[in-house]
């Protein structure tokens, strides 16, 4: 059996009584783009930085091709990092920024010269060598340091929140520069976020993180369309949650009993599945209908707002016990012009797009 590239085996990290990391095994391909997606405090830069060995774990190992990370010191573990603050040295040029890291490791002049020129051309900057990062925009001091990690061909590359500080328009043209660099190098990439929509757009996988443990590991449609956790349904995506109660249950799917009496066959469910448990049926705002006219298997709602968002309009509806659901529609969608707010309406899904959890 072939080993994996690098294997991340129950790591944990504790300070006193508290638990940062708990139990965190993932193995990752060569190779990869592999996003750590969580909110803040929920275990993943701690985890980046036991990889880069910048923290040391209170238990478990890192395998990088088959041998243990662990007691290899961080500035020898030949790992490529890039944090959300630049940390470029104000008083170097971007070509001695870039070329730092070859110059401790006592590389030629000659290679130094070209490998700083290979790692500028490809972010863009050419002809950048003699400016001092002050005079450069964030987003460009970003590519720098992005430079200055890939410079000496690290084969595992850790990248921190490294947009966070950068507007929305410019988030995404460096995302966009991130993926080429990915796609044209194949380095191994983890990257950290708490953007759902950033880590949708650059990953392979996306490891979601929670309270210091992983909910879920795969691609984002994975993760979008059969979430295994109400937290990764929540986090991934927009949705809507209302009780329900189950009535029977067949394989992997469950009959439902929705507020109001509306029932519906063959919903997906996530945990301990018993007749009569208390369910929280979980709802895609794309994948709801509104109707005027009456639909089995439906629900009566009213009309809220409908709010124009470009290229589809959210409507918000209410139903008669009280709970708040969200449609999106597409804009210019037929139904969309004959709505308006305090109208009745009719709800409707399919089941096997939704999910109950118990």
């Amino acid at each position: 059996m072939t080993e994996p590239f690098l294997s991340i085996r129950d790591i944990r990290k504790t300070y006193g009584s508290v638990t940062a990391v708990k139990n965190v095994t993932m193995d990752v391909a060569e190779g990869e783009f592999m996003t750590f997606l969580g909110p803040s405090g929920s275990g993943k830069s701690t985890t980046l930085y036991i990889l880069a060995g910048f923290q040391d774990p209170s238990g478990g190992d890192i395998l990088f091709k088959g041998k243990s990370l662990l007691a290899t010191p961080s500035h020898k573990r030949n790992i490529g990092m890039v944090f959300q603050r630049y940390t470029l040295f104000p008083h170097l040029s971007v070509g001695e920024n870039v070329a730092f890291p070859l110059r401790i490791r006592r590389t030629s002049q000659a290679e130094v010269s070209e490998r700083v020129k290979g790692a500028l051309k490809l972010v863009r900057l050419e002809g950048f060598e003699d400016r001092k990062p002050a005079l450069m925009s964030g987003g460009q001091q970003q590519r720098v340091a992005l430079a200055r990690a890939l410079v000496y061909n690290p084969p595992l590359l850790l990248m921190d929140e490294p947009l966070s500080a950068l507007d929305k328009k410019l988030r995404e043209e460096i995302q966009f520069e991130i993926r080429r660099i990915h796609q044209e190098t194949g380095v191994t990439i983890l990257y950290v976020t708490h953007d759902q929509e950033e880590a949708l757009r650059l990953s392979d996988r996306i490891a979601v993180f929670s309270h210091g443990e992983i909910d879920q590991i795969g691609s984002g449609q994975d993760l979008y369309a059969n979430p295994a956790t109400r937290f990764v349904a929540e986090f991934i995506g927009d949705s809507s949650f209302i009780d329900a109660e189950i009535v029977s249950v067949d394989g992997s799917g469950a009959r439902l009993i929705l507020p109001g009496g509306t029932r519906i066959d063959g919903v997906p469910t996530h945990g301990s599945r018993r007749n009569g448990s208390k369910a929280s049926l979980m709802l895609r705002p794309e994948r709801l209908s509104l109707s005027r006219e009456a639909v089995a298997a439906g629900l009566q709602v009213s009309i809220g707002d409908i709010t124009f968002l470009g290229n589809n309009v959210e409507v918000s509806t209410r139903t008669a016990q009280g709970d708040s659901l969200a449609v999106r529609l597409p804009f210019g969608h037929q139904a969309i012009s004959s709505l308006s707010r305090g109208d009745s309406a009719w709800l409707s899904f399919d089941s096997g797009a939704a999910h109950a959890f118990l």
